[in-house]
């Protein structure tokens, strides 16, 4: 039977996912188009590989299986799945139509409010994904300083200036890797031995799951202004989230570019690039920043509503107050069974669930509380993408699902039984990590 939002005597029945998955082979290169919702990163045999629809914070597969999801469509659904508001947005607009042939207002009415909201959003423009944002921020900053090299620090996208630091950067020409260096986050000293007398921009996420220490995005700020390199504040997922406008209104640090994505139009498709008019006046007519989909307006009026819905409920207000209390749960259930393998990091609207080495193979133990918390109907990547649908009761059920999880997860550390508990295939590992991510300085 399918499963419901309740404890459950078996696993997800997932017959319908699988007959799906086989089509696709051949098909979709690794099936999936984006990487963190592929089956490389779920139990593979255990997990459902297709989602049907989704309400709130709870999704249904193609086999009627109903989860508490916390990736959230891997960020953008700040709101919630179906969100009403929003949703009658996108109705309203698509009566009038999706894409015109002159500019639509909505592209003006949407940047007053991003300039309202957002800090040091003097100019506006749009894209359709994190990696044109990233990359016109890039551009705009090496057009502006008249140097070439980048020093970054996080996760930017698949675009060939910052792909070439990790392993996957074939198909890229060897000069292209000369000029993109990366950093470690909270390590002045890492950023001050690649930087050179032609680094045009620093780029980073103002925080994944580690806090800033020793104001390190201080020091940032001080040592971009000083040796004239653009400071580009990657808020895709701090975005809207963190706090209305972000993590510089959050730490009060003014980037002078800042690019969004994810959660700023409840899923719709959309990014953001903010910044300094001095800087964004560049794409008048010297860097070509254009696209046709740019002034798509479905996606324009989700991004006002979602916006507008922020800021009149308060919604990162409640994000930091509903994560805290399953930050603080899981906490308190690891603290209780003297679990010291097993953490949770990162700020209360999203966190991560790491394991140590100590408890055994990590990408094992993940594995078997992902493949537990799924025979409880709980949808879980490793982190808890928090939004304004999940509930309270969301929340205390989630928290006895981890505390029996978590036990029988000590259970087997301590039998070293954890791989002989798997019904599906281990997790794989991807490039994408929290520190030390690709480290590469530049010898001066």
């Amino acid at each position: 039977m399918p499963n419901t939002i309740t404890f459950n005597n078996d696993y997800p029945d997932i017959t319908e996912s699988l007959r799906i998955y086989n089509e696709a082979t051949g098909l979709i290169p690794n099936y999936t188009q984006t990487l963190a919702k592929g089956p490389g990163q779920h139990v593979f045999g255990v997990a459902p590989i297709y989602l049907k629809s989704g309400k709130g914070s709870h999704v249904i597969d193609v086999d009627g299986n109903e989860f508490i999801d916390y990736t959230m469509g891997v960020g953008p659904l700040s709101l919630g799945y179906c969100y009403p508001r929003i949703d009658e947005a996108i109705k309203r607009q698509l009566e009038d139509g999706i894409t015109f042939s002159l500019m639509h207002p909505l592209e003006v009415k949407l940047a007053q409010l991003i300039r309202e909201v957002v800090p040091n959003a003097e100019s506006v423009r749009y894209a359709k994904s994190g990696n044109e944002a990233t990359t016109a921020a890039v551009r705009l900053a090496r057009a502006f300083t008249g140097k070439n090299t980048i020093l970054c620090c996080g996760y930017h996208g698949s675009q060939d200036w910052y792909i070439c630091v990790t392993d996957w950067d074939k198909g890229i020409p060897e000069i292209t890797k000369e000029y993109t260096y990366t950093f470690n986050y909270n390590d002045l000293d890492s950023v001050l031995n690649s930087i050179d007398d032609d680094t045009a921009a620093i780029i980073l996420e103002p925080v994944v799951f580690e806090e800033p220490q020793n104001d390190f995005l201080q020091q940032l700020r001080v040592l971009c202004t000083e040796r004239n390199i653009v400071l580009i504040f990657d808020e895709m997922w701090t975005g809207f989230r963190m706090a209305l406008g972000g993590a510089q209104e959050y730490f009060g640090i003014k980037a002078d570019l800042a690019v969004f994505s994810k959660a700023v139009a409840n899923g719709m498709p959309i990014s953001i690039v903010t910044g300094r008019n001095d800087i964004m006046k560049l794409v008048e007519k010297e860097v070509f920043f254009y696209n046709t989909f740019g002034g798509e307006a479905l996606s324009l009026a989700a991004a006002y509503e979602t916006i507008q819905e922020m800021k009149e409920r308060e919604v990162p207000k409640y994000l930091n107050e509903i994560g805290y209390k399953l930050k603080k749960g899981i906490n308190d259930i690891l603290a209780f069974n003297n679990i010291d393998y097993v953490s949770v990091a990162g700020y209360n609207f999203r966190t991560m669930l790491s394991f140590n080495v100590s408890g055994g193979n990590p990408l094992e133990m993940k594995s078997f509380v992902q493949q537990e918390l799924l025979k409880r109907g709980i949808l879980w990547g490793g982190y808890h993408n928090m939004s304004y649908s999940h509930s309270q009761d969301d929340i205390s059920y989630t928290l006895q699902a981890y505390n029996e999880v978590l036990t029988a997860l000590d259970e087997a550390v301590q039998n070293n039984a954890v791989s002989e508990m798997l019904k599906g295939e281990v997790l794989k590992a991807v490039f994408r990590k929290v520190t030390n991510f690709n480290t590469k300085p530049k010898n001066n």
